[in-house]
């Protein structure tokens, strides 16, 4: 599940020490866009449990469902803590700078905050203790890939193939539970109509 983290990290380690090009001419950039990258993937991941689980009855995924969302959460902090630690080298300045003015990445961290309290409430006793309070946190996990997108769209510019695709994916995710949503409430209200009388 986290494979692809540590390849990145061997790989900038190689490119600097070695002097090979597994990252590119850019290595810091693009092993920062490859972490993002999987941090969108993990999360598309994570909202298409739900679908496929009711669509085809495939419930063995549900256990993995938590698995991916941390998974995201994980590409999402190591994302940012490689722009903070190795992009910009702990510059407080730059950090303050790019937190406030740079509109991307204003997005991104807006997304990683978002998912720091879905992360630290996966817990099954985060669970059992908040009850439908969890329930209704958790939905704002719907923001986190419109944000991640986003973030993602604005600092790639002209490179959009991939934005575009998962956008795409997003929209058909979020867009088939608005439906589901709306047919269950639709046969709610309609199961609970009193009979017409036949007196």
């Amino acid at each position: 599940m986290l494979v692809p983290g540590p390849l990145v990290v061997a790989a900038l380690m190689s490119d600097f020490l070695q002097g090979t090009r597994w990252l590119g001419s850019n290595p810091v950039k693009e092993g920062e866009l490859i972490l993002g990258e999987w941090t969108i993937r993990y999360l598309v991941a994570a909202l298409a449990i739900t679908p496929l689980r009711r669509t085809f009855g495939w419930n063995w995924l549900q256990r993995d469902r938590r698995t991916f969302g941390l998974a995201a959460f994980f590409y999402g902090l190591t994302h940012f803590l490689w722009y903070a630690l190795i992009d910009i080298q702990l510059d407080g300045a730059e950090l303050a700078k790019d937190l406030t003015k740079r509109t991307y990445i204003v997005v991104g961290f807006t997304a990683l905050l978002v998912m720091l309290p879905l992360a630290l409430t996966s817990t099954r006793a985060a669970i059992a203790h908040l009850k439908r309070r969890w329930v209704t946190l958790h939905r704002a996990v719907y923001a986190v890939p419109a944000l991640g997108i986003a973030h993602w769209w604005m600092s790639v510019k002209a490179d959009i193939g991939e934005p575009i695709v998962y956008s795409f994916v997003f929209a058909v995710l979020l867009g088939w539970r608005v439906w589901h949503a709306r047919r269950d409430t639709s046969g709610n209200a309609t199961a609970i109509q009193p009979r017409a009388s036949t007196s």
